[in-house]
């Protein structure tokens, strides 16, 4: 009977051990998960506190149109992300590199087409193959209709932004429309437009990829750096800015 309760002691006390065990792994399992939690709450806190560039409420990808076109800038498709880029700075090497010219170019190309086509369709009788299949190419007039009209609603809306800055009603924009325009002129006189169409390309395939990948940094530094710019423009625009006088409409809307 002694040998029998000092057995059944030993027993008792494993179990106990796998007890108090199984209790401290559910404790570290419990507050791990909610340590956890709480990280997810203070991240998504952190992101809910970021102001996005330009007020942006979208992902980048729908921001870019959501189509093939945002596909292809934003390297959903390797293969043709990878072509698009591969062929611009072939052209680019091409052009300026190279310096071929583009009308040269079109004219060679389509030498070779011809003759190409030519000779294969006259030999054709003589190798005893079917003659190529020339397709037949022709405009459709509903997409050029759309074209037009959409660029005409374009150039009419850029006339009347010139107009509305023009007549002095908003300073800010007029200040700011010919700082652009000083600064793409600086740009045109040492890039040509061909190598800018080019940084252009490379940045659309780069930058919104960079952007998507470190936004909440992005977002946090442009905010920090807007709201510099706006307490020096403040400065500015209280000792300078409001000792102009305004044009002739911005009177008559305050009237």
């Amino acid at each position: 009977m002694a040998d029998h309760h000092h057995e059944e002691g030993p027993k008792v006390e494993t179990v106990s051990e796998k007890l108090g065990d199984k209790i401290d792994v559910k404790d570290r399992s419990s507050s791990s998960s909610s340590s956890d939690s709480d990280d997810d709450k203070k991240s998504s806190s952190f992101k809910a506190k970021i102001n996005r560039l330009f007020g942006r409420e979208k992902p980048v990808h729908k921001v870019l149109g959501g189509g093939k076109t945002a596909d292809v800038f934003m390297w959903r498709n390797k293969k043709i992300s990878a072509g698009v880029l591969g062929v611009a700075t072939a052209l680019w090497i091409l052009f300026e590199v190279l310096e071929y010219h583009l009308l040269t170019l079109v004219c060679h190309g389509l030498m070779l087409v011809l003759a190409g086509l030519f000779l294969w369709s006259n030999a054709s009788s003589f190798i005893n193959k079917s003659p190529p299949r020339i397709p037949e190419v022709s405009i459709p007039e509903k997409p050029v209709l759309q074209f037009a009209s959409e660029l005409r609603i374009t150039i009419n809306q850029f006339f009347a932004v010139l107009r509305e800055i023009a007549s002095g009603r908003d300073l800010k924009k007029f200040i700011c429309v010919i700082a652009g325009l000083w600064f793409f002129s600086i740009l045109g006189s040492s890039v040509d437009f061909l190598t800018l169409l080019y940084i252009t390309v490379v940045l659309l395939h780069t930058v919104p990829v960079l952007y998507d990948k470190y936004e909440d940094q992005v977002d946090a530094f442009v905010e920090k750096a807007l709201d510099e710019l706006k307490k020096q423009y403040a400065v500015f625009d209280a000792k300078v800015l409001s000792k102009i006088p305004r044009g002739p409409l911005k009177d008559r809307k305050k009237d």
